[in-house]
């Protein structure tokens, strides 16, 4: 082995001292490491160090779920944290106590006369046999904190000299740990804990499955409406044809990563890029999106009321479009919202492939006007603080898409499919709008072009609500 490689072997097996808890030893330092699929290593630096660990699965609404083996070793981690919080903010902390096998390391954290050690196993191989050997004083006590149970080291030499060995056997890839319990030191809780410990202990980490699996979504059904022979009032025909749906996902994080992103029906699992040849059935879809005045006439017809109002059109005055606002696409409205008026109106919102399919057509543009992005045929871009209004719906007839569908992209983005795992929900949001905030990659990334799509966590209505979020409705044709 060349000494390079030597080094970067030994880096991968010796476990680093936190240098924030060294300077520091009084706080706790938590560890993250969000898209870890195996955590046996996140968790061995945390337990050498005595620190926290974030325990973070829902990462922008992917989830990233431990496995069995992660998530038994963290409650174990965190029993054992729970019962010697004093020790592991230390100002005694030593790493590198003597640990006895090789690739095995150990660090001990005494306080108020109650000693613990830590113990990993960095092996890819059970070991067994003595494993630590610490100073020993005379009445000490000591308990495998790990397994539960009472120890009787074996203990050599005189005075200072006298030492303490333990013989223990650690797991592949497993963890120790050793308290000692100076004469007239006491742990409050310690019958119990020990108790505790040596249930989970019955179990070995070893019978828990250390295999990551991504978990799956559906897409939600969208109802078909009644069919229409022609197009109905506003709305533009799409004829039916053959259409190569290709869409990625924009999310700032993921790489791509199973899960990532959506999971239409004909995939085996989520991931961030698309592609499906699809042949399309005719359909109609509305040449603007709802308007201001669309919706108030929907609201005057049903008198419809959320049951989660809040930032309900939150930017209309006294339950009315503010006096200009009637041809404004409507916004702060929910999916719900958006559903209920689509109803009324014997329409549903578009499939995903439906929306981008009106306003690409067939020959894979990037903008529904061509392949180049062109700020004349779209509002202005505000890169301001303040959320101004959108434009007119009808405010830039030259952005139109081959179909002549009007007010696709750079207005207000629009609402299209939802999709749903066990744990999170997301609709999958087109056409991006004009509000391009400034000093952080953080923000919801836009998605202008008609390859891109935005995936929108779904909270609650009144948090998916937004200022630049409308939508349009499709009809079914006979």
């Amino acid at each position: 082995m060349e000494p390079a490689d030597l080094g970067k072997a030994s880096t991968d097996i010796i476990p680093a001292v936190s240098k924030v808890k060294w300077l520091e030893s009084r706080h706790m330092v938590n560890l993250e490491n969000r898209w870890c699929r195996d955590r046996t290593d996140d968790f061995q630096y945390m337990f050498f160090n005595g620190v926290g660990y974030t325990a973070w699965e829902n990462v922008w609404g992917i989830w990233n779920q431990f496995t069995d083996r992660d998530g038994e070793a963290l409650r174990r981690i965190a029993t054992i944290y729970r019962q010697f919080p004093e020790q592991l903010v230390s100002p005694g902390w030593e790493p590198y106590s003597m640990a006895l096998q090789q690739n095995v390391f150990a660090s001990r954290f005494p306080a108020n006369g109650v000693t613990l050690w830590t113990i990993v196993n960095r092996n890819e191989y059970e070991v067994d046999g003595d494993q630590l050997v610490v100073p020993h004083t005379e009445g000490r006590m000591y308990y495998d904190a790990w397994n539960g149970a009472a120890l009787t080291p074996r203990i050599s030499g005189q005075g200072e000299q006298t030492t303490a060995t333990f013989d223990l056997r650690l797991e592949t890839k497993g963890f120790g740990a050793v308290v000692g319990v100076d004469s007239g030191a006491s742990v409050p809780g310690m019958d119990d804990f020990l108790h505790r410990m040596a249930g989970m202990a019955a179990t070995p980490l070893r019978s828990f499955s250390g295999s990551w699996k991504p978990l799956p979504q559906k897409m939600i059904d969208i109802a078909p409406t009644a069919p229409a022979a022609e197009a109905p009032a506003g709305m533009v025909a799409i004829p039916g044809g053959e259409f190569d749906f290709v869409v990625t996902g924009i999310e700032v994080e993921g790489y791509t990563w199973a899960s990532m992103d959506f999971q239409y029906p004909w995939e085996s699992i989520g991931r961030r890029a698309h592609r499906r040849r699809m042949e399309m059935k005719p359909f109609y879809i509305d040449k603007y999106n709802v308007t201001n005045a669309q919706f108030k006439r929907f609201l005057d017809a049903t008198g419809y009321a959320p049951r989660d109002a809040h930032n309900f059109l939150k930017d209309w005055d006294g339950g009315a479009p503010r006096k200009g606002w009637e041809n404004k696409p409507v916004t702060w409205v929910s999916l719900e919202d958006a559903r209920a008026y689509a109803a009324w109106a014997g329409k549903r919102l578009p499939h995903e492939w439906e929306w981008q399919y009106a306003a690409q057509g067939t020959d894979g543009r990037l903008y529904p006007w061509g392949d180049q992005w062109n700020e004349s045929v779209v509002p202005k871009q505000n890169t301001g603080r303040e959320l101004l209004p959108p434009d007119d719906v009808d405010a830039h007839p030259e952005g139109a898409s081959p179909f002549g569908v009007m007010d696709l992209v750079g207005n207000v983005w629009q609402w299209t499919s939802e999709f749903e795992d066990e744990h999170t929900r997301a609709a999958a949001l087109r056409g991006g709008s004009s509000y391009i905030p400034q000093s952080s990659h953080w923000y919801f990334p836009q998605a202008h072009r008609l390859d891109q799509h935005g995936k929108y966590l779904l909270m609650a209505p009144s948090k998916d609500r937004s200022g630049m979020l409308g939508f349009r409705c499709v009809v079914d044709a006979a």
